[in-house]
């Protein structure tokens, strides 16, 4: 944007003159105002402001009223809150309103300079991005369309963002389409799987740690954390973090610094922070299994991702978008998806969402033949019945009762067992024939009874040189 131009609203002299002068030294002009009334009167002059930093208690009335008549009446303008000291609850409530970003009280004039940065980037990309887009989102139901207004509308704040879904839904590509859509587009965007951090190792991931701090610490190492500095933390599994880990960042949400194992000082991050959970954080709070306090720091802004069952009218267009995919990765032409097939796939519960379709169809691409996927190529897993609807099998005459099936751990590991015998007696199958016919693809494909597509695929897919 040229020649930007910063409203600051405060009843305070010394603290306006503090502000307009980090302003004048980062070259960006601004304006004054020392109540609500004046504020909008200078909103609604259409003066050229790009951003608006107001305190909280302002002479005639709450800096809250001044945000959400922004939000309402200029929301091209992102918005952002001065705040006592501690004052984390007012912070949120800002933030719920709509205020793009906080600073408190005494002004940390790096963490102002960073925030107004951003937020005049977003604002100088505003005429462009006016009408959100986002290619990689398919499906144009009801519920869709909502959900991408909002990823546009929370993309242009600050607030921590916590994204709700049953697995499989997409929880990742919504965080990542908000920090694409954001003022930090072109700072990292780290995703962390909360569950698949051992916790003996989470604080050093997490935070960091300092040469000698602890057995093996032979140099000193950045944390997740500080990766994503100017950029995006995405916290996926959140649910699953020891609740030690959870006082310690909730610590870092309230201080906006981090300290890593063995240093003595912080250092002060710039981070926004998005999370996802396929859990109910709620209950979870209830149980007393995640912190109160932590979930209300980063479920500021809540986004529900619909489950594909809610949404079946975009089956078909996901459907062709995901076997294009899955073609290009296998650099082969994509089959075309027949009446029968799409009828199938569309009346399809989907316990596994649209992770589970994207599995179907790479079944499908195996079995298919002649450029097409028909109902028959198409092999839907029946969903798991709750345990106590299972009733157990008669036994027959004669037959020696067998001991019941064990539903704990050690069922899924028999069950991964023998995915891997499978595969490795499906790749002895491919390489023996390959052989057999001296490399030709061709006539081992003849050889194993399938395509020629399907070989290809299942040589990919199975890692064969």
């Amino acid at each position: 944007m040229q020649n930007p131009s910063v409203l600051v609203v405060d009843d305070e002299p010394d603290l306006v003159e503090l502000v307009q002068l980090t302003l004048t030294r980062m070259n960006i002009r601004s304006v004054a105002a020392g109540d609500i009334t004046s504020a909008k009167a200078k909103l609604a002059a259409g003066q050229g402001i790009a951003l608006c930093l107001t305190d909280m208690r302002l002479p005639d009335g709450d800096g809250l009223d001044l945000v959400e008549w922004i939000d309402t009446h200029q929301p091209q303008v992102p918005v952002a809150v001065i705040t006592a000291h501690g004052n984390v609850e007012t912070a949120v409530r800002a933030l719920k309103a709509g205020a793009f970003d906080f600073v408190a009280k005494p002004l940390d004039l790096g963490a102002l300079r960073r925030m107004v940065s951003a937020a005049l980037r977003l604002s100088g990309a505003s005429d462009s991005s006016g009408s959100f887009n986002a290619p990689r989102l398919t499906g144009q139901s009801a519920v869709m369309q909502r959900l991408r207004e909002m990823i546009a509308r929370v993309a242009r704040s600050q607030a921590p963002v916590h994204i709700s879904g049953e697995s499989g839904t997409g929880k990742e590509l919504v965080a990542r389409l908000i920090h694409e859509s954001g003022a930090r587009s072109q700072a990292p965007f780290i995703a962390v799987n909360c569950g698949a951090i051992p916790s003996e190792l989470m604080e050093s991931e997490l935070f960091g740690h300092k040469r000698g701090s602890f057995t093996g610490a032979v140099t000193d190492k950045k944390g997740l954390i500080q990766s994503a500095e100017g950029g995006t933390l995405f916290l996926d599994e959140v649910a699953d973090l020891p609740l030690n880990m959870q006082v310690k960042l909730l610590r870092v949400i309230q201080e906006k610094s981090v300290r890593p194992v063995g240093e003595t000082t912080e250092t002060p991050i710039d981070v926004r922070l998005l999370s996802a959970t396929h859990r109910h954080l709620g209950e979870l709070v209830a149980a007393g299994r995640f912190r109160e306090d932590l979930y209300y720091r980063i479920n500021v802004i809540e986004l529900a991702v619909p489950a594909l069952r809610e949404r079946r009218e975009d089956i078909p267009e996901l459907a062709r978008s995901l076997l294009a995919k899955l073609c290009r990765r296998l650099e082969v032409e994509p089959p075309q998806l027949t009446a029968a097939a799409l009828q199938l796939l569309t009346e399809h519960a989907y316990p596994g969402n649209v992770r589970e379709l994207e599995n179907v169809l790479e079944r499908a691409l195996t079995l298919a033949s002649g450029g097409f996927i028909d109902a028959r190529d198409i092999q839907m897993r029946a969903a798991p019945r709750p345990a106590q609807t299972v009733e157990p099998a008669p036994p027959s005459i004669g037959a020696t009762p067998s001991a019941p099936k064990d539903s704990g751990p050690n069922n899924g590991a028999t069950t991964g067992a023998l995915g891997d015998q499978l595969e490795s007696m499906e790749r002895d199958a491919i390489v023996r024939a390959l052989e057999e016919t001296r490399y030709n693809k061709t006539a081992a494909a003849r050889k194993l009874g399938i395509t020629f597509r399907a070989l290809r695929y299942r040589i990919k897919k199975l890692g064969i040189e």
